[in-house]
């Protein structure tokens, strides 16, 4: 009886020691390194403003956990702050924003090797087995939405000219879904779509090639606000009247607030696409390991057709994006 009460009593022991030890873990310090692109256009300078906002609350919130956000200019700075936040900082999570998708997937993998939970934002990895997670804005619905509008608002005819983003994952889908609308268009005409790497001054140069090679253009897909502010800025110096539509894309303030005052008639519509994903991605992942939790594989951010109707639900004055 002695000896069972024993056993019953190491049993006890062992089990409370368990809980323990599982606490500890659960309770284990967060160290969260950020590594975002520089705010070299407003969509970025949203990005930034975003992460060192959750930086700031988390930070505040939870007084165990250390947020280190890092910005860069390109691709081989981003991969140099990694192996920094990894062996200097000494990070045990980490919310990447991939300036591109191929040249940091091995980075990031090598990362991920050494043990650090990793939660990639908006632009893919080429290779998901180098992330724990992934959160984005619907990049599909990105695509589709401006497809579908220009194919109905030119009446199912006309010559459209498009410009991409950076290469990476999402600028590959937001194209695919913008073809794939205007299959439903046969008279639709897409004349050419070159990267305009979601900036205003390489769109402006592209959309004056574009001027300069085609006679006719009744309307541009920018798949990007800043990139629409640079083709805008074309059309008007080439002093062309024949284009009738430029859909921008991401719901920047400029161009949100041109629809709320319908004070451009090229201007008619916009898609979804907030720079605050980055802010609810370190808030999700932080919150998560801070629990011992994971992420679900994916998660998606709904991106809507933004027109003057509706316009008011997505104007953030004071925000930079």
């Amino acid at each position: 009886m002695k000896f069972r009460t024993r056993l019953l009593g190491l049993a006890a022991a062992a089990s409370l020691a368990f809980v323990g030890q599982a606490a500890l873990a659960q309770a284990a310090p967060v160290n969260l390194g950020v590594v975002i692109p520089s705010a070299t256009h407003s969509f970025t300078a949203g990005i930034v403003f975003w992460a060192n906002q959750a930086k700031k609350d988390l930070e505040a919130a939870h007084p165990g956990l250390k947020v280190t956000v890092k910005t860069a200019g390109g691709a081989p700075e981003q991969a140099n702050q990694l192996q920094d936040l990894v062996t200097v900082t000494k990070i045990n999570t980490l919310v990447i924003f991939p300036f591109e998708s191929a040249a940091l997937t091995k980075p990031v993998a090598q990362v991920k090797a050494k043990g650090v939970y990793v939660t990639v934002v908006d632009r893919g990895l080429t290779d998901t087995s180098a992330q724990d997670a992934y959160v984005a804005g619907d990049n599909t619905a990105f695509g589709r939405i401006p497809g579908e509008y220009l194919g109905k608002a030119l009446g199912g005819k006309g010559n459209i000219v498009a410009l991409r983003g950076i290469p990476t994952t999402i600028d590959n889908e937001r194209m695919d879904a913008f073809n794939a609308a205007l299959k439903a268009y046969p008279g639709i005409k897409l004349l050419d779509a070159k990267p305009g790497n979601w900036n205003r001054d390489d769109a402006f140069k592209v959309m004056q090639d574009f001027l300069t090679r085609f006679k006719q253009i009744d309307a541009v897909w920018a798949a990007d606000d800043d990139m629409a502010i640079g083709v805008l800025k074309a059309i008007e110096q080439a002093k062309r009247s024949d284009i009738k539509i430029v859909f921008g894309g991401a719901g920047a303030k400029g161009m949100v607030k041109t629809l709320m005052d319908n004070s451009n008639p090229l201007i008619q519509a916009n898609v979804s696409y907030s720079p605050k994903f980055i802010y609810d991605a370190i808030k999700l992942t932080a919150e998560a390991r801070l629990k011992g939790e994971k992420l679900p594989p994916n998660t998606i951010i709904p991106s809507v057709l933004i027109t003057k109707d509706n316009a008011k639900q997505f104007y953030f004055p004071d925000s930079p994006f």
